[in-house]
C-alpha cells in the first residue's frame, strides 16, 4: 500500500505534497555518492522513509519505541522488518548497515551523544540525522527543543564523525556523515 500523492490537480501545491517530496529529496540525499543495500532507519515511526528506502530496492530495518508506530510501518513497508527498540542501545553488530538514518530522534533523546556512538558503531558507510530547522514552524517540536547545528557538529565529532555536511531543506535540515 503506497501512500504516494495520487490527488487531483489542485493538490498538486498542496502542504502535504510538499512534505512528500521533501521526504523524498531527504531520502536521496541520505544515499547520494554512495552504494547502499541495507539501512536502519531509527525512529521509524509510520514508515514513510522506510517506505522511500524500500522502493529504491534497498533492505530495510526500522526501529521505534512505540508499537504502534512498528506495527503501522510494518503495514506500509511489509518487505522490511521492524522492531522495538531503543537508540541509545542499537541491538545489531559494529558495521551491520550500510546507512543508519536517524529521523527525528536526536532531539528527543537524553543522551544525543550516546545515539550518536550508537549509530556510528553500526554503520558501516555512513549516519544521516533529520532534524528540524532551529525556528519557530507550525510543524515540528517547538523551539526550544530543536538542535542547533553547532551542536550537532560538536557531539559528532565526539561520537566518531569526523565529515559533517549540512543540508537545509523547506521543512528539515539533514546532516550527512560519511564514515571512515
Amino acid at each position: 500500500m503506497s501512500r504516494r500523492f495520487d490527488g487531483k490537480i489542485e493538490q498538486l501545491r498542496s502542504e502535504s505534497r510538499v512534505k512528500l517530496l521533501e521526504v523524498e529529496r531527504v531520502v536521496e540525499l541520505s544515499l547520494e555518492k554512495i552504494f547502499v543495500t541495507t539501512v536502519l532507519d531509527v525512529g521509524c515511526g509510520s514508515g514513510l522513509f522506510s517506505e522511500s528506502f524500500s522502493l529504491r530496492k534497498i533492505n530495510v530495518m526500522g526501529i521505534d519505541t512505540n508499537p504502534d508506530m512498528i506495527k503501522a510501518a510494518s503495514g506500509y513497508v511489509p518487505s522490511a522488518k521492524f522492531q522495538e527498540a531503543l537508540a541509545e542501545k542499537l541491538p545489531f553488530e559494529e558495521n551491520s548497515f550500510d546507512l543508519v538514518f536517524l529521523g527525528h530522534v536526536l532531539h528527543e533523546s537524553d543522551d544525543q551523544l550516546l545515539v550518536l556512538k550508537e549509530a556510528r558503531r553500526v554503520a558501516a558507510s555512513r549516519v544521516v540525522v533529520l532534524e528540524w530547522p532551529y525556528k519557530d514552524e507550525k510543524i515540528g517540536p517547538p523551539k526550544d527543543h530543536r538542535i542547533k547545528a553547532e551542536k550537532i557538529k560538536k557531539l559528532s565529532a565526539q561520537a566518531g564523525l569526523r565529515k559533517f555536511e549540512k543540508i537545509s531543506l523547506t521543512h528539515m535540515v539533514l546532516y550527512r556523515f560519511d564514515v571512515d
